[in-house]
């Protein structure tokens, strides 16, 4: 018997390293409760200490949600959100971008142009596929977000947006879901709760103890013939301890995963996801959320975004992920259908990019960027922004994009208004927080 599962450790570096791969041999063996439990690991165990948390976790699918289910897109290297969701109403945008700049909707050339969004702001050419999300009310563009950090250094830049704080180093070492599941979790949480679809568990739930890190919900599984499963459920059956009833819903939680047909699982409403890490993570959350077993949290990243050299303007290395993401989302959207009444997705980067382009066709660290907001539930079909606007004068010292809305306070308000945490000021400690993003 074996278990899929590889624990890994952060070298500090943003690299993952293995560090154990914990299995059981085919081997002929005599198993105790503990034994098995501990010694295998099984993946979603991280609360055996906890009383009778596992004991009392229904998997049967729930006929209705008290909250939405939430999923963080994490898009790391700092994408460049002055071509994702373009100011081109701003004479200094062309100004400073004589190469990557986009076009503006009115310009005269067939192709390439950003799409208006507002007569002020356009999307990307590549993002097309969200445009119909947006006019529909379904999608928010928040834009100049981020933090105090001003290293302009991804590490840093990352860890103070995943721990929840205004930089690096000012507050708990915790991540920011992570405290958030602390602050509204129930004795009958599902063991499916929170889902990294990752290598390794990102920082935002560091220190959480129902959260789990995988790439794909098919490795999740026992391997075992039906000899030894059917063992270890007589193992568990009649237990009356802690470690017995842990047991019975891991079993549990592992046939509810094993019921849930991945490989074959079909899109709804004519939903075509790409054939990408982010799409694949999000047609596998896709059929998470269909199957209500629980799922409050799903966190997936998309890397890539740090376009020093050869960016691209409508076309090239940001336009290639710009539409990956876009084809991902509207996928996710579209198939889901109405039940995104009960989901939020937020997609956020570490940092932006420079306004200025440099001398190798890309663009340098910066700080501000937009964040995107998609559900039912938005106040969507709007670009919120204070715009500090793109002259010399308005930009920082460095020549940035100035932050005028704390990332903080869009997840505030998405964790008080559609996840029902009444406790937002112990997640995001020290924060002013926002309204008026989500319904």
């Amino acid at each position: 018997m074996a278990i899929k599962t590889d624990w890994f450790t952060c070298d500090g570096q943003g690299v993952a390293t293995r560090r154990e791969k914990l299995t059981l041999g085919q081997a002929a063996w005599t198993p105790s409760r503990r034994g098995v439990l501990v010694g295998a690991g099984l993946g979603l165990l991280s609360w055996l200490g906890r009383d009778s948390a596992l004991a009392q976790v229904t998997l049967s699918p729930a006929k209705e949600r008290k909250h939405d289910v939430l999923i963080t897109i994490f898009l790391r290297g700092g994408a460049d959100g002055l071509n994702m969701v373009i100011p081109y109403a701003e004479p200094n945008y062309y100004r400073r971008r004589p190469s990557l700049g986009i076009a503006a909707p009115t310009d005269s050339r067939t192709k390439g142009r950003a799409l208006d969004l507002d007569g002020f702001f356009g999307l990307h050419p590549s993002l097309a596929p969200l445009l119909p999300i947006f006019r529909s009310g379904e999608m928010a563009i928040v834009h100049a977000c981020g933090s105090d950090d001003s290293s302009r250094s991804h590490f840093e830049a990352m860890a103070a947006m995943e721990r929840g704080l205004a930089r690096e180093g000012s507050g708990p070492a915790s991540g920011w879901v992570a405290r958030h599941l602390l602050a509204t979790e129930h004795a009958n949480d599902s063991p499916l709760r929170a889902i990294a679809f990752a290598d390794t568990m990102p920082d935002s739930l560091r220190g959480a103890t129902n959260a789990v890190a995988l790439t794909n919900l098919g490795d999740f599984k026992l391997e075992a013939d039906n000899g030894i499963h059917s063992a270890l459920n007589d193992l568990y059956k009649p237990g009356r301890d802690e470690v017995a009833a842990a047991g019975r819903q891991t079993l549990s939680a592992l046939d509810a995963l094993g019921r849930l047909d991945v490989k074959g699982y079909k899109a709804s409403n004519g939903a075509t996801y790409p054939n990408s890490d982010l799409g694949n993570g999000l047609r596998q959350v896709a059929c998470l959320v269909k199957a209500r077993l629980g799922l409050e949290v799903a966190c997936l990243d998309k890397g890539g975004w740090d376009t020093h050299v050869a960016q691209g303007a409508d076309s090239g290395w940001q336009a290639m992920l710009l539409d990956d993401l876009a084809k991902a989302l509207a996928a996710f959207t579209a198939d889901l259908g109405s039940e995104m009444k009960g989901v939020t997705v937020v997609v956020m980067s570490e940092f932006g990019r420079r306004l200025e382009e440099n001398d190798g066709l890309g663009t340098d660290h910066g700080r501000a960027g937009p964040m995107f907001l998609i559900g039912q539930t938005v106040a969507g079909g709007k670009v919120h922004a204070k715009w500090p606007g793109l002259e010399d004068h308005q930009l920082d010292p460095t020549g940035d994009l100035v932050v005028t809305t704390d990332y903080r306070a869009v997840l505030g308000d998405v964790l008080a208004r559609r996840m029902g945490n009444e406790s937002t000021d112990e997640v995001f400690p020290g924060a002013a927080l926002g309204s008026g993003y989500v319904a």
